[in-house]
């Protein structure tokens, strides 16, 4: 059986997509789905590209069991709309810039945004929180934690 591949999509790929990325492979690994799914991450820009995800992002995530491995690199249109099932944006402005590279409609029909597999929080967007402090960071994972579940249970019913 071919693996569900899954691209978590944010802007400077690291807070929220490499976070998204743990919390789902979390999420899998410990409901014995690990084989199941290829997991990465990527971001709508390059800025961050080669960089570790952000210090007050991993402190957050750790103190949750999370380890943000994951090394920032900008989303590849020409490899990545090819090469993931899914690729899921966590805000209105990272989606715009998704449709955007996507080259065609079948590009266009991989597109997700993460809030849209909320199953109790609700929130439109996953909100950046670079610029924040420590609530937002911890909002982020609430948020992720709830669509993640809400995202595997999408994905076992297809």
């Amino acid at each position: 059986m071919d693996k569900t591949k899954i691209l978590f999509v944010c802007m400077g790929n690291i807070c929220r997509s490499p976070s998204a990325e743990a919390v789902f492979t979390g999420l899998v690994k410990n409901n014995g789905f690990a084989k199941k799914f290829e997991i990465d991450s990527a971001g709508t820009i390059g800025y961050h590209a080669g960089e570790s995800a952000d210090r007050r992002m991993q402190t957050h995530a750790t103190k949750r069991g999370y380890n943000l491995t994951s090394i920032s690199r900008a989303v590849n249109p020409d490899t990545d709309f090819d090469y993931f099932d899914m690729i899921i944006g966590m805000d209105d402005e990272n989606m715009h810039a998704l449709k955007q590279m996507a080259r065609n409609d079948a590009d266009l029909k991989k597109l997700y945004k993460m809030t849209d597999f909320s199953l109790e929080m609700k929130y439109s967007e996953v909100p950046d929180p670079y610029y924040g402090g420590d609530a937002g960071f911890e909002l982020v994972l609430d948020l992720l934690e709830d669509s993640c579940q809400g995202l595997l249970e999408h994905v076992q019913k297809q």
